[in-house]
């Protein structure tokens, strides 16, 4: 008679149990709730050219990427520039600042 392999009862099972499925979950929902925009304003002062170049400088965009949002903040009057959790949004926000750049953060709906 052949015989199967059975994990030893005091091994941890691969598979997730549904309580384990469900706290994944949980934790990822947690993780989304925690995303915050961060959000460039529209200024009289700011050349275009530099807003590409800080957003090129802080966020490694491209030229094309910088240009577009460079526009939607010249056009709409404000981009959201980055989506991220929020110590990293509080920290791109302050070096936004750094540069002469308004910008806020709010949280991601």
């Amino acid at each position: 008679m052949p015989h199967s392999w059975h994990p030893h009862p005091d091994e941890p099972s691969q598979d997730p149990t549904p309580d384990e499925e469900k706290e994944s979950s949980v934790a990822l929902e947690d993780e989304l709730e925690k995303l915050w925009k961060v959000i460039v304003w529209n200024d009289p002062v700011n050349l275009m050219s530099y807003v590409v170049y800080v957003l090129q400088r802080l966020f490694g965009y491209s030229l094309e990427d910088a240009t577009q949002l460079m526009l939607e903040v010249h056009n709409d009057g404000k981009s959201i520039v980055k989506i991220t959790e929020q110590e990293k949004g509080e920290r791109y926000v302050s070096r936004l600042h750094s540069y002469g750049l308004q910008a806020t953060m709010e949280k991601d709906i």
